[in-house]
C-alpha cells in the first residue's frame, strides 16, 4: 500500500552518512509535476482568450466542462440564491473559519515605517494593496469553499479594493460553479464571480475580457493547467505560487498514536491521486502500527480506488525510517513539506527548529484538517519543495512596500560627493551629474 525507504546508519553504504542538501533531497518521494510540458499546451488557451475574450471562454466551458453559457458573469441572484440554499451547518462551519481567518490575517497588516537616516533625510516604507485581485477556487474531483476564504480573507484584510473570484463551471448545477463556492462568496461579500476554469480563468483575469477587467494579481491552487497558466503570466501579473500536489509530511517518534498518523496520511491522500503522503520516523514499531492502520482505515474511506490508494501506493508517498528525531528534522527540513506535523515528545521544541515548511502542525491535537478549515491559518501553501523561498498566502502576499526618500538639500550635500564617487565607479557619469547640477556643477566636500 505504501512503500518504505531507509536512511538508517545501518541501510546505507557502509561508512556513509546521511547525505545533505540536494543530495538528500534526491532520497525523498516527490509527485512528478511537470509545469514546464503544461506551458505549451496552455500557451494556445490562454492566447485564445487574449483574442476572444469571453467567446474563447464560452467555448472552452462547452469543450472542458461540458457546458453551454450564455455568459461568463455568475449573475448577483444566483449568490443570493446559493446563500438562502445553503445548509444551515455548513453556513454556520463557513461562518467560524471566516471569523478565525480574520483574527489571524487582522494581525498581518503593516504600518508605514519612516527611518530617520541623517538630519534632513529619511526613507518611509509604506505598504500599498494591489488594486484589482483575481482569486481562483479549484473544482474538479471536490468542492473547495474554504479555499474561497483562505483566498478572499488576506485579500480583504490587506484592503485590495477589487476582488474577483473565478471557479469552473458545473453541468450538474447548469453551468454555474458549485453553490457552495457561490455561498461562500455572497457570505465574503465577493459579489464579482466566474464560471471559469483552469488556464482559461487565469487568462481571463490577466487580459481581461469584456466582461472582466484585468487584475493585478492571481491566486488560489488549481490543477497542473492553472500552474502552467500562473507561469505563462508571470510578469505580466503577480502570482501567489505555482501549486503543486498537495502533500503532508509527518515527524514522529514512538509516542504517536498510529491510528492518528494514519488518518492525518489518509486525509492528505484523498485529494488527489498525486497527493503525497509521507511518515518520518524513528520507531520501525510505528511504522509497522501506520502499516497496519493504513490498510483497516483506508478500507473504511470513501474515494479509495481513485485517489486514496493511488497516491498511498505511488511514488511520492512513503514511511521513512531514520536513525533518531535530529536525523528526522534534517529529513523533514530537506523536504520542506507544504504541511508538516510534529508527533513527537517535544514537538513544540522541535517546531521552533524547522526551517522549511509551509505551515507546522504541532501535537497530537493540532492535525492539518484542522488547518484547512478553522485554525485561522492560510492553507494555501507552496508545495514540492517550494517552501524552502516561499510562504503561504497572507496579507503580505497583496501588499507592496514602497519607499519614499525624502532629503532636504544640506542633507543630500552632505552625501553628495559619495553618490558621485560610486557614479564615476560604475561608469555612469550623467548619474553624477544629476547630484552636481544641484550645486552648481561642484561638489560640496562631504562631512560625514
Amino acid at each position: 500500500m505504501i512503500s518504505r525507504i531507509d536512511l538508517r546508519g545501518a541501510a546505507l553504504p557502509e561508512g556513509a552518512a546521511l547525505p545533505e542538501g540536494a543530495a538528500l533531497r534526491a532520497l525523498l518521494p516527490r509527485a512528478d509535476f511537470d509545469v514546464s510540458a503544461a506551458l505549451e499546451k496552455v500557451r494556445p488557451l490562454c492566447e485564445d482568450v487574449r483574442h476572444r475574450g469571453d467567446a474563447a471562454l464560452i467555448e472552452l466551458a462547452q469543450r472542458f466542462d461540458g457546458v453551454r453559457l450564455e455568459r461568463v458573469r455568475v449573475p448577483d441572484e444566483a449568490l443570493d440564491q446559493a446563500l438562502a440554499d445553503l445548509d444551515p451547518q455548513v453556513r454556520a462551519a463557513l461562518e467560524e473559519s471566516i471569523r478565525r481567518a480574520r483574527l489571524v490575517h487582522r494581525e498581518q497588516r503593516r504600518d508605514p515605517h519612516r527611518v530617520q537616516v541623517v538630519p534632513g533625510g529619511s526613507v518611509t516604507e509604506k505598504w500599498v494593496p494591489v488594486e484589482r485581485v483575481g482569486l481562483y477556487a479549484p473544482g474538479g474531483r471536490s468542492v473547495y469553499p474554504s479555499s474561497v476564504i483562505m483566498n478572499a480573507v488576506p485579500a480583504q484584510e490587506a484592503g485590495v479594493a477589487s476582488i474577483a473570484l473565478a471557479s469552473p463551471p458545473q453541468a450538474e448545477f447548469g453551468g454555474l460553479p458549485h453553490p457552495t463556492i457561490l455561498a461562500a462568496c455572497a457570505l465574503l461579500g465577493v459579489r464579482e464571480v466566474y464560471a471559469a476554469g483552469g488556464a482559461q480563468a487565469v487568462a481571463m483575469f490577466a487580459y481581461g475580457t469584456r466582461s472582466c477587467a484585468p487584475a493585478n494579481m492571481v491566486t488560489g491552487p488549481g490543477n497542473i493547467w492553472v500552474a502552467a497558466a500562473k507561469r505563462y503570466f508571470t510578469g505580466r501579473i503577480g502570482i501567489d505560487t505555482e501549486a503543486g500536489p498537495t502533500e503532508i509530511a509527518i515527524l514522529a517518534d514512538d509516542s504517536a498514536d498510529a491510528e492518528h498518523v494514519a488518518a492525518d496520511l489518509i486525509s492528505q491522500a484523498e485529494h488527489d491521486p498525486l497527493a503525497a503522503a509521507v511518515l518520518v520516523t524513528d520507531s520501525a514499531r510505528l511504522a509497522d502500527a501506520v502499516e497496519k492502520e493504513l490498510a483497516t482505515q483506508v478500507a473504511a474511506s470513501k474515494h479509495v480506488e481513485d485517489r486514496i490508494a493511488p497516491a498511498l501506493a505511488g511514488r511520492q508517498s512513503a514511511l521513512v525510517l531514520v536513525d533518531g528525531v535530529e536525523e528526522g528534522l534534517r529529513v523533514v527540513d530537506a523536504y520542506g513539506a507544504e504541511h508538516l506535523e510534529i508527533q513527537t515528545r517535544d514537538a513544540a521544541a522541535l517546531a521552533e527548529r524547522v526551517r522549511n515548511a509551509g505551515a507546522i502542525f504541532v501535537g497530537p491535537y493540532a492535525p492539518v484538517s484542522l488547518g484547512d478549515y478553522c485554525a485561522g491559518s492560510n492553507h494555501v501553501l507552496p508545495t514540492g519543495g517550494c517552501a524552502c523561498h516561499s510562504s503561504g498566502l497572507s496579507v503580505q502576499s497583496f501588499l507592496r512596500g514602497i519607499h519614499i526618500v525624502d532629503y532636504t538639500r544640506d542633507a543630500l550635500a552632505d552625501v553628495a560627493r559619495h553618490v558621485v564617487t560610486l557614479a564615476e565607479a560604475e561608469d555612469l557619469p550623467a548619474h553624477g551629474a544629476a547630484i552636481k547640477a544641484r550645486f552648481g556643477w561642484k561638489v560640496p566636500e562631504t562631512t560625514t
